[in-house]
């Protein structure tokens, strides 16, 4: 079965590289915003059963996402990825419903190890 993920940064560059880490032959589907709120549109339209998301981004950042998805009680798969690597921010975006946190750059083997163990894939 296709998974549709959504991978949310303001950096093609790090847009590229994220889907790049992907694990090799997991199905997916793949949308990428450029802010919080391309993120949100994406979840809304069926695109984000899993996330992989920035925190720093223009018009709508990672914070204000997780805040939008657990305020309204939507339900997706997030892992943040982010090179604010600050115990504060980590703990942060869990309290807010992040499932994991991976700092940049990513590698195939930090993002596949997270997806088997919540059984992703």
């Amino acid at each position: 079965m296709t998974t549709p993920i959504t991978i949310v940064d303001d950096s093609a560059m790090s847009r590229k590289l994220m889907t790049r880490a992907l694990p090799a032959g997991w199905d997916v589907e793949i949308s990428q915003a450029t802010n919080g709120k391309e993120a949100l549109e994406a979840y809304h339209a069926g695109k984000a059963d899993v996330m992989f998301l920035d925190l720093t981004m223009p018009v709508m950042d990672g914070y204000e996402v997780l805040e939008t998805l657990k305020k309204e009680g939507l339900n997706t798969f997030v892992v943040v990825v982010s090179a604010d690597i600050q115990p504060k921010a980590q703990e942060r975006v869990m309290s807010l419903g992040a499932m994991a946190f991976i700092k940049k750059p990513v590698n195939t083997e930090e993002v596949t190890k997270i997806l088997k163990e919540y059984g992703i894939i």
